[in-house]
C-alpha cells in the first residue's frame, strides 16, 4: 500500500514550522521553518506609527509566507509526492485575534486602516487590554455569571473579549468597520478550507464559549457596553466545530499557493500548547501534560467537570473530543531561571562556564546536581511573574528564604528549579483534592529536553513518574495527528484521535522515576513551601501587594520629576 502523509503547521510567536509526518507511524519525515518577516511589532507599525507600552501585534502576511515557503520545502526535502498527502492541520498561539472585512480580509491590509494600530492582529501577549479584562471580571462577579467559574474567577487581558472591548473603547471606528473578529488560527484554517469555522478549542479557552451554554448572554455584553448587545450575532457569528472534526477541504486557490492537492482534509485548528497533548498519547482521563518552556501550561484530560479555583479553562471537547479538558499553569518557569542567569549570576560563574565550554545554565545544573534535596537550606516561591494557579494573583512576586553569606549561586539555581516543581505539585493537589484524578504525567517542550536535573526534581517532588515527549516538534505533530483524523480512515488516516494516538504518538523509553530518599526530603521541604505560599499568598498577601504599589508609585514620581528610570 502506498504510504500516506499528513502535515502539521505550528504557528509560533516569531516563526512558523511545517512538519511532514508518516500517517501510519507518526515518523517525522521533514521540517521547515519560516521566520516572520515582521516578527512581533511592539514598537511601531510597518508604516512607522508608534505603539504604546504592552502592545504586541503581528502582520497576517507572515502567516501566508509560512504556507507559501515551508509547505513546498518539506515536500522537496522528502521527495514525497503531493498526491500522497491526505490532510493538514494547524496549531496557533492564542488568543491572537484579528479584525476582518466583509470579504474576510484582514482590516489592517486595507489602505484606509493600515496606520491604525487597532486594525492589526493582536498577538497573544498583547497585554494592553488589562483594564478591559478587569472590568469584564468585575461585572461577571457582580452578576454572578456562571461562566467565570470555568476560568478561575478571572478574565485575562490576553483573551478575545477584553481585546475586542479595548478596540471598541479606543478605536470605535475600527470596531464599526470590522465585520468579524476571529482567532488568527481559525482565520488561517478557514482560508485553507474555504469555509468559515471557529474551533471549540479556541472559543472554549479564549472566548468563554461552552458546549452546552454557548457564549455569555447578550444581556451580559450589553451591560458591559451597549454597543456589544448584538456582537454574538454579528461580529462573533459563525459555527463552532469540535476539535477533531474536519473544517473543510483544501481549496483550489490555496492548493496552488502551497503545492498540495485540492480537496484534501483541513482539520479544525488548535492552540499550540494544546496540540502537544495527543502528540504524547494523553487522550484518556487522568493524564496530565506539562508544556514546559518560559512558562508552563498544565493540561489535564478528565471525564468529570468540577469548578476548581485557579483553573483558567474547563472546556468540554476542549482538547480531546468527548472529554473535559482543564488548563492551568505557571507564568514563570524557564523565565525565572533565565532571569537569575541574566541578572544575578556573578561574573566568576560566567567565566567558569565559558572556560569549560558550557553555557551558564549547563554549569549551574551540573553544580546543583551535586546537592541533595534540602542541602542548600533554601526554599523559594515561584511567583516571579505573579501567580496564575492556584491563587490567580498577578500582584504576587518571587521570594527566596534561607539565604546566608555562605549561599552559592548553584544553590539558588537549584532552589528556583525546586520552586517550580513545588508549584506544579500544588496544582496537582488542587485537582486531586477536588476529586479530579491525576494518574499519569507527561512533559513536552524545550525544558524537558535540556534539563535532566529539573525533570528528576519534578519526579521526586510530585512522587510520580514523568514521561517525556519523543519529538522535537511536539505541537506540529499534534496538529498533524488531527489532520489524519480529519482525513479519516478511508483516505489513509484515522476515524478518531484515540486511534491516531495509538499509532502516531511518541514518548521516550527513558522516564524520570521518583527516588524514595529524595521524595521523603522533598515532602519536608514542600511543607515549608506551603507555609510561605499560604502566608504571602493568602494571610499576608498585602505585603507583596504593597511592595508592588510602592514600586509603581516610585516609578510615577521619578517620571514626573523628569529623571530617567
Amino acid at each position: 500500500m502506498q504510504k500516506k502523509y499528513v502535515i502539521g503547521i505550528d504557528y509560533g510567536t516569531e516563526s512558523g514550522r511545517v512538519l511532514l509526518v508518516d500517517a501510519a507511524s507518526g515518523e517525522e519525515i521533514a521540517t521547515s521553518v519560516t521566520a516572520y518577516r515582521h516578527g512581533v511589532m511592539d514598537e511601531k507599525l510597518p508604516g512607522g506609527t508608534a505603539l504604546e507600552a504592552d502592545w504586541a501585534l503581528q502582520h497576517p502576511g507572515d502567516y501566508f509566507d509560512v504556507l507559501r515557503e515551508s509547505v513546498p520545502a518539506v515536500l522537496q526535502q522528502s521527495k514525497v509526492s503531493a498526491e500522497d498527502v491526505i490532510g493538514l492541520g494547524i496549531d496557533f498561539t492564542s488568543s491572537t485575534i484579528m479584525p476582518l472585512t466583509a470579504e474576510g480580509e484582514p482590516l489592517c491590509l486595507q489602505p484606509d486602516w493600515e496606520d491604525n494600530p487597532h486594525s492589526w492582529v493582536k498577538l497573544w501577549k498583547h497585554h494592553a487590554a488589562q483594564p478591559e479584562a478587569d472590568e469584564l471580571t468585575r461585572l461577571a462577579e457582580e452578576r454572578n455569571e456562571g461562566f467565570l467559574k470555568r476560568y478561575g474567577g478571572m478574565a485575562s487581558s490576553e483573551w478575545m473579549f477584553p481585546k475586542i472591548l479595548q478596540i471598541l473603547r479606543e478605536a470605535s471606528d475600527v470596531f464599526e468597520e470590522t465585520d468579524l473578529f476571529m482567532e488568527a488560527g481559525d482565520w488561517v484554517t478557514s482560508r485553507l478550507a474555504g469555509n468559515m469555522v471557529r474551533s471549540s478549542n479556541t472559543c472554549g479557552y479564549k472566548a468563554f464559549w461552552n458546549k452546552e451554554e454557548g457564549y455569555p448572554s447578550a444581556e451580559f455584553f450589553s451591560t458591559l457596553d451597549t454597543r456589544l448587545e448584538n456582537i454574538l450575532d454579528t461580529k462573533m457569528r459563525g459555527p463552532v466545530l469540535s476539535i477533531g472534526e474536519k473544517a473543510g477541504e483544501l481549496t483550489e486557490e490555496m492548493a496552488r499557493l502551497i503545492g498540495l492537492k485540492p480537496g484534501i482534509a483541513v482539520a479544525v485548528g488548535i492552540i499550540d500548547a494544546h496540540a502537544g497533548v495527543p502528540a504524547v498519547g494523553a487522550v484518556n482521563p487522568g493524564q496530565l501534560v506539562m508544556a514546559m518552556g518560559t512558562s508552563t501550561c498544565h493540561m489535564l484530560i478528565s471525564d468529570v467537570e468540577k469548578p476548581i479555583k485557579g483553573v483558567c479553562g474547563i472546556v468540554e471537547d476542549g482538547i480531546i473530543p468527548g472529554c473535559i479538558s482543564y488548563e492551568t499553569g505557571q507564568v514563570a518557569v524557564g523565565d525565572s531561571f533565565a532571569w537569575y542567569v541574566d541578572q544575578a549570576v556573578p561574573d566568576y560563574v560566567k567565566k567558569e562556564a565559558s572556560d569549560s565550554g558550557m553555557n551558564v545554565h549547563q554549569l549551574l545544573e551540573k553544580k546543583a546536581a551535586a546537592y541533595r534535596p534540602g542541602q542548600s537550606g533554601l526554599v523559594a516561591l515561584d511567583w516571579w511573574n505573579g501567580n496564575r494557579s492556584v491563587l490567580v494573583d498577578a500582584h504576587l512576586s518571587g521570594a527566596i528564604v534561607g539565604l546566608t553569606l555562605a549561599t552559592k549561586p548553584e544553590e539558588i539555581y537549584r532552589a528556583l528549579l525546586e520552586s517550580t516543581a513545588f508549584g506544579t505539585k500544588k496544582i496537582i493537589e488542587s485537582f486531586v483534592d477536588a476529586g479530579v484524578a491525576v494518574d499519569e504525567i507527561f512533559a513536552v517542550g524545550g525544558l524537558p529536553e535540556r534539563n535532566h536535573l529539573l525533570m528528576q526534581i519534578y519526579a521526586d517532588v510530585t512522587n510520580r513518574e514523568i514521561k517525556i515527549a519523543d519529538s522535537r516538534q511536539t505541537t506540529a505533530l499534534g496538529a498533524a495527528m488531527y489532520a489524519a483524523v480529519a482525513a479519516g480512515r478511508e483516505a489513509g488516516g484515522y476515524d478518531s484521535i484515540f486511534e491516531a494516538a495509538d499509532k502516531m504518538a511518541r514518548v521516550k523509553e527513558e522516564t524520570f522515576k521518583p527516588i524514595p530518599e529524595n521524595v521523603r526530603k522533598y515532602e519536608e521541604l514542600y511543607r515549608y513551601y506551603l507555609e510561605l505560599h499560604d502566608f504571602f499568598g493568602q494571610e499576608k498577601r498585602s505585603l507583596m501587594h504593597g511592595l508592588k504599589r510602592l514600586k509603581s508609585g516610585e516609578a510615577e514620581e521619578v517620571l514626573q520629576n523628569g529623571v530617567p528610570l
